[in-house]
């Protein structure tokens, strides 16, 4: 089952998909014009995901947010719920004060994977009832229903994932957020930028009291989560495009081969032509 809502005057979109097979992503292809944020549920059994060309295991009764930019399969795609809305139905940057999830809940590099108790689960599955019936109701609210529900999803699963993952209640929301806008502004700016000292500027704090509130969150480091990023990219751009190695190196923000090759090999564990070489073949078996 696919449900989706279109508003034909912003372009929004919202979609549920339930029991349905053919539930995946590709960024680069036929989903280049679709840029959809992501929620899943396994209700099931432990599967597979892959996401841009990795394999990470789904255990059963969790719940996965992905990005816009990630593409991703599911072993038993029917067996997954998931939410799927655009920008331009819900903003979650210029709603943040609503959700609070920006930076946190979407990740390109750390894909975080929520625990989910039976009461969770029941009322997702509350919800999920809820999002169907309002689906299969068209009136002149059902708009703004589902909107409603929608962020009544996202602030739930956003304290659902910040109650595993903020170390002690006591510990005040300020440095939560540092972390979040750490996060997006590396989304925005790690093509460009990579030294931790840019980031801390932007966020009035020194490089050395961004590495200890990381240390605090048991995080990986600021200059970790850079590097991660850079390398995400470039793993996308080697295994979905035609791209040369330079181009990529370039468009990374290097501005040596040999450089971008080793901390490439370094980070990945292999060098970009390996990488892509193998993940050719791979595809044409």
């Amino acid at each position: 089952m696919k449900l989706k809502l279109k508003e034909d005057n912003t372009g929004g979109e919202l979609l549920l998909f339930k029991d349905e097979a053919g539930f995946d992503r590709q960024v680069y292809t036929k989903d280049r014009f679709n840029k959809y944020f992501t929620i899943a549920w396994n209700p099931g059994k432990s599967q597979t995901v892959t996401i841009d060309e990795m394999e990470y295991e789904f255990p059963p009764n969790t719940l996965l947010t992905l990005l816009f930019n990630q593409s991703f399969s599911f072993e038993h795609a029917e067996n997954i719920v998931a939410w799927q809305f655009n920008r331009e139905f819900y903003c979650i940057i210029d709603h943040d004060s609503e959700v609070s999830c920006v930076g946190f809940l979407f990740s390109s590099t750390d894909h975080l994977i929520v625990k989910l108790s039976d009461h969770a689960q029941q009322k997702l599955q509350l919800l999920s009832d809820v999002f169907i019936e309002e689906f299969k109701t068209s009136d002149h609210i059902q708009n703004e229903m589902l909107l409603v529900l929608l962020k009544r999803l996202i602030i739930y699963v956003t304290s659902l994932a910040k109650s595993g993952y903020v170390p002690s209640k006591k510990l005040p929301d300020e440095r939560f957020h540092i972390i979040r806008k750490f996060n997006l502004l590396v989304e925005a700016n790690f093509k460009t930028e990579h030294s931790v000292s840019f980031y801390a500027g932007l966020l009035c704090k020194s490089p050395k009291t961004l590495s200890n509130l990381f240390a605090l969150y048991n995080q990986k480091t600021p200059s970790q989560i850079i590097q991660d990023r850079i390398v995400v990219e470039a793993r996308r751009l080697l295994a979905y495009t035609d791209k040369s190695v330079k181009h990529i190196t370039f468009e990374l923000g290097f501005e040596d081969v040999a450089y971008f090759s080793n901390f490439f090999k370094k980070n990945a564990g292999t060098s970009p032509s390996d990488f892509r070489s193998k993940g050719i073949s791979e595809k044409g078996k």
